[in-house]
């Protein structure tokens, strides 16, 4: 089919393009994922956009995928509970649903797509082509060989793509930025301002009577959720990893010697050579050039110079035999003699001569320095043989019943028995417990368990498992007002305190609003008075936090506001505020516009989608999506 299509013509969308299709199929994940693309979707709809149908095999792939690049991400395992937790079956269907509306919507307006858009988007991903920059149909096949794609499906496939996005730009395209906005943004962002400030201290809040036990109870029956006790579990973990079982995996010195004959390679450097190419337009030329080299007329880097080739382009680096791409190419390199010149070498890019002008010998560690390396290398890839086979041991245990300390004991391993923790890691005394294993995945799974529980086993980064059960749940109450009453008097106390000197800073501001200085302020309350300019917003400076200097800029020119701040309390006057004058078009401004654009852009595009999609009609089969994620959507 490409060898048919010969007119390829510029297109603006092509770079576009060209990032989705090698995104596509590199990662397995575009627009609707490979699983499209090799399977052509299921039988059965999960849902309908118009005339559209997902499948129940598009979600299953499409979740599949996005499952697997959040594992990517965040380096561990997630549960089918986890993954629905973030949302990932909602994030799916709701790009699956909006992909179809952008395709039936693109029908139904009639957009086409030519042949020569996604032939030029193809042609010029340098994926695709060689070190001179040529299109290379061989590693194009090769890339959907390894995709297991065909080229029919592809290239139809990215003409879809293709049609959505000139439908997107169609509609998101173009828009400005109201000059209203930038002025807007350009103020938010310069503005400066200066104050004049003191601060209460809790000493001002002046002798505050003992409470009774009558204020007390209030103020505990008001506030008892900083009083509550959180749940407690007590647990008891078994865990299985190929380090461990390694431990108990001797290996003896012939494997260890027979694994070391048969990867030495991996035991030091490998021989290294710098190579020089000179690519040829055919063998005859190439021939004639070695016979020139030969014969001492001209030298190689002549002859090079002659072919118009130099620097980097005659140099292909300091390579193993591995690192050279075009295995023929590497096997007559690494025949040559240092200085030597090769006979004309048919390589995957044209005819050559090769020229090594430095080798770098190979060096390899005798045996008994890696020794304790290979043993522990062999030890881990058996252990990781076994470990399902344990697994299944394990679970027949537990099948008859066999609680995982008896487990544990009999088959010598061992068990972590935490006595209590919340769901934050921590034991009631508020230390954090480091002995749970793998503590991010196994503390989700502990607290949806239920006592005695069937609980399936979690895998473990290290490709293991861990067992778990829980033995004693104390559930979150209320702490008892006997219990707490210290604690409950030390926070009355510190509301109290806070709200006199709420009181106070209030008192202070009128004085200042009706035209006091801020020294008679300070001098009123036995402080020092302080200044300080060029506030920025969301900026603490000198001893003003940024909620208190988000506050100032709340406040008009010229009046007084107070915030509390820790344990105490900011009394200030705003005295200036300056702000450069606004210059459309400035390196700023065309910050703010390109940064806004992208935002407008996104919201209409947005809104056109819902739109689309409200008026195609969108249709759920919740039964069909059941059996895909095991709920509802």
């Amino acid at each position: 089919m490409l060898q048919g299509i010969r007119a390829a013509t510029e297109h603006w969308l092509g770079k576009i393009v060209l990032a989705i299709i090698f995104s596509l199929l590199m990662f397995g994940i575009g627009i609707y994922g490979v699983e499209d693309l090799i399977r052509g979707g299921g039988t059965s709809a999960v849902a309908t956009v118009g005339n559209t149908k997902i499948s129940s095999e598009q979600v299953r792939q499409a979740y599949q995928n996005q499952l697997e690049r959040y594992q990517v991400q965040l380096k561990r395992a997630l549960s089918p509970e986890q993954a629905r937790a973030l949302g990932l079956d909602r994030q799916v269907m709701s790009q699956l649903i909006t992909e179809a509306a952008l395709d039936q919507k693109t029908r139904d307006l009639g957009l086409a797509v030519p042949d020569s858009a996604v032939l030029r988007a193809i042609h010029e991903e340098k994926s695709f082509q060689t070190a001179q920059g040529q299109f290379d149909p061989q590693l194009f096949y090769q890339t959907l060989q390894r995709a297991g794609l065909n080229e029919q499906r592809f290239v139809n496939e990215q003409r879809s793509v293709i049609a959505r996005i000139q439908l997107a730009e169609a509609v998101s395209g173009g828009i400005s930025v109201p000059t209203a906005l930038r002025e807007s943004v350009h103020r938010y962002t310069t503005e400066r301002r200066a104050v004049s400030f003191l601060f209460l201290q809790p000493s001002d809040a002046g002798q505050i009577p003992a409470p009774t036990d009558e204020e007390l109870k209030t103020w505990y029956e008001g506030n008892k959720d900083k009083f509550r006790a959180s749940e407690y579990r007590t647990v008891n973990f078994l865990v299985v990893d190929p380090e461990t079982v390694a431990q108990s995996e001797p290996v003896s010195d012939e494997d260890a010697r027979k694994a070391y004959d048969l990867n030495k390679s991996r035991y030091g450097s490998p021989e290294k050579r710098t190579i020089q190419q000179i690519v040829f337009p055919d063998a005859a030329s190439a021939e004639a050039a070695r016979k020139e080299i030969e014969e001492g007329v001209k030298t190689f880097d002549q002859v090079a110079e002659a072919r118009g080739t130099s620097g980097n382009e005659l140099t292909l680096g300091t390579l193993s035999r591995d690192e050279l791409f075009d295995k023929t190419v590497a096997e007559a390199a690494f025949s040559l003699p240092e200085g030597g010149v090769s006979q004309p070498v048919k390589g995957q890019f044209g005819q050559v001569l090769l020229g090594v002008t430095k080798i770098e010998p190979g060096t390899v560690k005798p045996f008994e320095e890696v020794s304790g390396e290979i043993r522990k290398t062999l030890a881990l890839q058996r252990a990781k043989d076994k470990i399902e086979d344990i697994r299944d041991a394990i679970e027949d245990q537990r099948a008859s019943a066999k609680s995982l300390a008896d487990i544990a004991a009999e088959r010598k391993l061992n068990l972590v028995a935490v006595q209590a923790v919340d769901g934050q890691g921590k034991a009631p005394d508020g230390t954090r417990i480091g002995t749970i294993p793998d503590a991010d995945t196994t503390l989700p799974a502990v607290f949806r368990a239920e006592i005695g529980g069937d609980n399936e086993p979690l895998r473990t980064k290290s490709g293991g498992y861990i067992w778990y059960d829980v033995t004693k749940i104390e559930g979150a109450h209320d702490k008892p007002f006997d219990e707490v009453k210290d604690a409950v008097k030390a926070g009355w106390m510190q509301a109290e305190t806070a709200k006199r000197l709420q009181a106070k800073g209030r008192e202070l501001v009128e004085k200042l609003d009706k035209g006091a200085s801020i020294e008679d302020a300070a001098k009123e309350v036995g402080v020092n008075p302080q200044e300080t300019s060029d506030l920025a917003r969301n900026q603490p400076k000198d001893m003003l936090t940024a909620d208190v200097v988000n506050l100032i800029f709340a406040t008009p020119v010229g009046k007084s506001g107070s915030a509390a701040s820790g344990d105490s309390r900011a009394v200030f006057k705003v005295t200036s505020a300056t702000m450069p004058a606004f210059v459309a078009d400035s390196p700023s401004d065309k910050a703010v516009t390109q940064n806004f654009q992208s935002a407008i852009a996104d919201d209409v595009l947005s809104q056109y989608i819902t739109d689309v999609q409200k008026h195609a009609g969108v249709k759920v089969d919740q039964a069909a999506l059941r059996k895909v994620f095991g709920g509802e959507y």
